[in-house]
C-alpha cells in the first residue's frame, strides 16, 4: 500500500494565499457543474477558475481552469462537509494547472485521500475471517464508521444472521444492527 507522506506536499490554503500575494487583484471562482440526481449517492463536482485581473474575469479569461469531485458521506471530510471539500480540491488543482504547485503537482489534501483510499480497510476479508456474532457486530461498526460502502455492510450483517441462525439452536440469538440502530441516520 503506497503512503505518502504529507509534509512534502503543499497545502491549498498556502497556493490560495500565495496566488493572492502573487496577484493582488486576481479572483479565484468557484462553480458547482453537477445537478443533484435522488437515485445515485450525492457526488459534488466543483470547477475552479483563476482570473488574474477583474478584467480577464469580465472577459471571461481565466488563466486556469480546475476540476474536482467527492461523495457526500463518506469518510473523514466527505462525512460532513464533501461539497466544500470537492470545492478546496478544485481550486487546488486550479492553481496547480496555473503553474503555482510548490515542489510537487498534487496538494497535501490530494495525498491525504489517495493515503485514505490505500489504507481502506477490505471489510469482506476481515469479515470471512471471523467466526463470531459479536467480533462481527464490532467489525460491523468500525467499517460503518469508516466509510465501508452499504453493500459490503449488508454482507457483513448477512455473515452475521447466518451465523445467528446456526446459533438460534443453542438458545442465543445476536445480530449485526442495522443502520438505524448502529446510530446511521
Amino acid at each position: 500500500m503506497p503512503h505518502f507522506k504529507l509534509e512534502d506536499y503543499e497545502t491549498v490554503e498556502s497556493r490560495i494565499k500565495r496566488f493572492y500575494e502573487t496577484y493582488p487583484d486576481g479572483r479565484l471562482i468557484t462553480e458547482l457543474v453537477n445537478e443533484y440526481d435522488e437515485s445515485v449517492p450525492r457526488m459534488f463536482i466543483v470547477k475552479s477558475y483563476a482570473y488574474l485581473t477583474d478584467g480577464d474575469q469580465a472577459a471571461n479569461l481565466p488563466k486556469a481552469t480546475g476540476y474536482a469531485f467527492e461523495v457526500d458521506g463518506g469518510a473523514g471530510a466527505n462525512k460532513l462537509a464533501a461539497l466544500e471539500n470537492a470545492e478546496t480540491s478544485s481550486l487546488g488543482r486550479c492553481l496547480a494547472n496555473m503553474g503555482m504547485s510548490g515542489n510537487k503537482r498534487a496538494s497535501r489534501e490530494e495525498m491525504a485521500k489517495a493515503n485514505r483510499v490505500a489504507e481502506k480497510q477490505d471489510w469482506l476479508l476481515e469479515a470471512s475471517k471471523l467466526d463470531s456474532v459479536d467480533k462481527l457486530r464490532r467489525l460491523y461498526i468500525k467499517a460503518q464508521s469508516n466509510g465501508a460502502t452499504p453493500e459490503e455492510l449488508a454482507e457483513i450483517k448477512k455473515k452475521a444472521d447466518d451465523l445467528t441462525i446456526g446459533s438460534k439452536s443453542q438458545g442465543t440469538r445476536r445480530s449485526v444492527p442495522s443502520g438505524d440502530e448502529a446510530g446511521q441516520s
